[in-house]
């Protein structure tokens, strides 16, 4: 009798230790979620968020972001971003458009050319022999900084993934999978070649965004810009 009679607390004991362990772990997993959930900056549907600096302009086509005339700056005005992942997925309007993601932009844009000269350009342009230009200016690479990797950049109308990683002092560039750049600030860069490229010299481990627009000859569509922080498990991904 006294058995059967213990017998109901037991169990209640055991179904409210479990149910507390299944609370615990779907809150952890959540956090967890959260944390890692990607945030776009482009929603799609307009320009809130962001400004433009510069010749010509961005615009929403079709859920698209577009441009016409050159060359300017599009910039996310929502704040500096650092140690994060930034996801960008992009395509030329020909076989070979020009354009460019930029990064650690110090300050934030009153005109078009201190990004160009102060911050980071990841290049879009498949092709810079067009221009005159060598691999250091390749998509992927930081624009006449960095040798790239790989040359993993697909044509118009095909669709590219970028992924360009943050942390700290070090800037990581995957291109549709591959990797192109991996780049320490204080490494060596070649001199300068052209009186548009960038200074020498050390970025900030944070700063603004943005998308160059280039002209009509050269119009590279987005669909996403997005941003999510760069967190313990990263460390153990192959970059």
């Amino acid at each position: 009798m006294c058995y059967q009679k213990n017998q109901p607390n037991r169990f209640s004991i055991l179904f409210v230790f479990a149910f507390i362990m299944f609370a615990v772990f779907t809150i952890n997993a959540q956090t967890k979620k959260d944390i890692s959930q990607w945030k776009q900056l482009f929603n799609g549907k307009d320009l809130s968020g962001w400004k433009h600096v510069g010749g010509g302009s961005r615009y929403v086509e079709e859920g698209l972001l577009a441009s016409k005339g050159g060359m300017g700056l599009l910039y996310w005005d929502g704040g500096k971003l650092g140690n994060c992942i930034i996801r960008v997925v992009y395509k030329m309007q020909k076989i070979n458009s020009n354009a460019g993601v930029f990064i650690r932009v110090p300050i934030e844009p009153k005109e078009e050319w201190m990004p160009v000269y102060y911050g980071y350009e990841v290049q879009i342009d498949n092709h810079p022999e067009t221009s005159n230009e060598d691999e250091y200016h390749i998509s992927g690479t930081l624009y006449a900084f960095t040798k790239p990797l790989a040359k993993p950049g697909k044509p118009g109308p095909d669709w590219n993934t970028m992924e360009i990683i943050l942390d700290g002092p070090r800037t990581i560039v995957y291109l549709n999978g591959e990797k192109v750049t991996d780049y320490t600030e204080g490494q060596p860069t070649p001199e300068r070649k052209f009186s548009y490229e960038p200074y020498p010299g050390i970025r900030p481990n944070e700063g603004y965004i943005g998308l160059q627009n280039h002209g009509d000859e050269d119009i590279v569509y987005f669909k996403e810009v997005a941003v999510r922080p760069l967190i313990k498990k990263d460390k153990k991904l192959n970059y």
